[in-house]
């Protein structure tokens, strides 16, 4: 591999610049990197095992190609889960929020989903919170 990168397979594509169909990307809302959200799901268990974000060329990759691929924002280039790890995530389904700014991308995770060796990246970090009820609300109160 060259130590030298291109940039056409770094930077993150341009609206309109991928093969992603334009009724696709006339949905999403990008951030102003022009990145979206991707909510990394367990397709039969539900459990939730990681977020990435995804440019048009990324979503293009994964919807084509059967594997998830992701862009780095620290690294600034295009990586497709399990290529140096074996942590492979096998599309089942991928969906686009009600707002468009958001992906539910539903996998087969094989082995972990975290870089740091966990199934999934929300293990072990809990947040002290004060739970909600699901009672019903009272009369008059929307």
């Amino acid at each position: 591999m060259s130590s030298q990168t291109d940039p056409q397979e770094t930077a993150p594509a341009a609206a309109g610049t991928t093969a992603l169909p334009d009724e696709v990307a006339a949905l999403l809302k990008r951030d102003a990197a022009g990145l979206v959200a991707a909510i990394v799901q367990q397709h039969d268990t539900g459990e939730v095992l990681m977020l990435g974000w995804m440019d048009d060329e990324a979503l293009q990759r994964t919807l084509t190609t059967g594997r998830v691929t992701f862009y780095s924002r620290s690294r600034q280039q295009y990586w497709r889960k399990g290529d140096t790890s074996g942590h492979v995530q096998w599309v089942k389904s991928v969906a686009l929020d009600c707002d468009g700014d958001a992906l539910l991308v539903k996998v087969d995770q094989v082995g972990a989903a975290c870089h740091t060796g966990t199934r999934t990246c929300f293990d072990g970090r809990p947040l002290d919170a004060v739970a909600g009820s699901a009672a019903p609300a009272a009369e008059g109160v929307r």
